[in-house]
């Protein structure tokens, strides 16, 4: 593979959106099958609440091969549904509870900010530069649209991307840490990392 026949864009033509959204689970299914437990009912949920048109993809002889997500005022990659969605597709007892658990995993952004919703590299194309370039891409889209900074939270267990983001020039600006959660998430603690667009210059 030769990474200049990579092609980034932003939005996702509808032949690529099942592909999308198993990839995504792939990367994130664990942390959502806390809230929606059934492999069926998430994937049902995610097709139901994808817009696209909040990610930058990564396409390779025509095979999506990567998704970054963002979260501005107007929407996000995973946020196409609602609290009645929820009750409608999981019943009252369980779309309660997946409302519960998405609430502690949502992170609204602040006044001239866009929040990151999820990277992701298929398993056969990492340690290719693609997460890298997909992140400077979101910097890039950052930047036109006059947000000042761009803000992610990674969790405890993923020291790789904490690092990849450092080298990217994120800063860490805020830890917690909630141990009496960590049978429940499955993980302890995040860190807020943030990265100002002024200054930074993307290719």
């Amino acid at each position: 593979m030769t990474e200049n026949r990579v092609i980034y864009q932003r939005g996702l033509p509808e032949q690529f959106k099942s592909s999308a959204i198993k990839l995504y689970d792939q990367a994130f299914g664990a942390k959502i099958s806390v809230a929606v437990r059934a492999d069926e009912k998430r994937l049902f949920l995610l097709n139901s609440c994808f817009m696209p048109e909040y990610g930058i993809f990564a396409i390779y002889d025509k095979k999506l091969v990567g998704i970054a997500g963002y979260h501005t005022p107007t929407g996000s990659l995973t946020g196409g549904i609602t609290y009645g969605d929820l009750i409608s597709q999981l019943g009252f007892i369980m779309g309660n509870w997946a409302a519960l658990i998405f609430n502690l995993y949502e992170r609204k952004p602040r006044a001239g900010e866009l929040v990151m919703d999820g990277i992701v590299v298929h398993s056969d194309f990492r340690g290719k530069g693609i997460g890298s370039r997909l992140l400077e891409e979101i910097g890039k889209y950052a930047k036109e649209n006059q947000f000042n900074r761009i803000r992610l939270d990674v969790i405890d267990i993923n020291p790789k991307a904490k690092k990849l983001y450092e080298r990217k020039g994120f800063k860490a600006v805020k830890s917690e840490q909630f141990p009496y959660l960590r049978w429940l998430l499955r993980f302890s603690g995040s860190t807020r990392m943030e990265l100002s667009t002024k200054g930074n210059h993307y290719p």
